[in-house]
């Protein structure tokens, strides 16, 4: 008897450990993302045991909301440093710039409802939406001539 360390695996085998399709292993492949160590005569794929530790590492990195373009990012630093400290940076670094995309987003969205609130406030103080503001009125472009006849009728008794 082999451990799971020396099998190697077909591809329907690899695919319902994780849950995926074998079209799904066979992208991950054309990615580079794990890779075939040889076929068998009829030409099926038989992946190492290290192809589910790969696949493993990507689901881990997914769950993260990394794109496959980012993982392979990471699969190819981890080639260059197999410590893992320069994956391990740079994942911080992506983390740290989506927090502060995230934050530019919550201010912006504040300085939005405050806007709205302020527009709340200055409808409520409205006596009469499309009648003449008269008084209300900070600043009338009309010279002290109010299109509202209340408020020239007003303006006539004052004068």
């Amino acid at each position: 008897m082999y451990t799971l360390a020396e099998k190697l695996l077909k591809i329907g085998e690899l695919a319902s450990l994780f849950g995926v399709t074998a079209r799904t292993i066979r992208y991950y492949e054309e990615l580079g993302l794990i890779e075939a160590s040889n076929r068998t005569e009829g030409l099926h794929r038989r992946y190492p045991a290290d192809a589910i530790v790969r696949l493993k590492r990507i689901e881990e990195l997914k769950s993260l909301d990394l794109t496959l373009g980012q993982i392979r990012e990471f699969f190819i630093l981890f080639s260059e440093d197999p410590s893992g400290e320069k994956c391990r940076l740079l994942l911080i670094q992506s983390y740290e710039d989506q927090k502060k995309e995230e934050e530019t987003r919550i201010k912006e969205a504040q300085n939005r409802i405050a806007q709205i609130e302020a527009n709340i406030i200055t409808i409520k103080e409205k006596k009469s939406f499309f009648s003449c503001p008269g008084e209300e009125c900070k600043v009338c472009n009309f010279n002290g001539f109010c299109v509202d006849s209340e408020h020239n009728s007003d303006q006539e008794m004052k004068g």
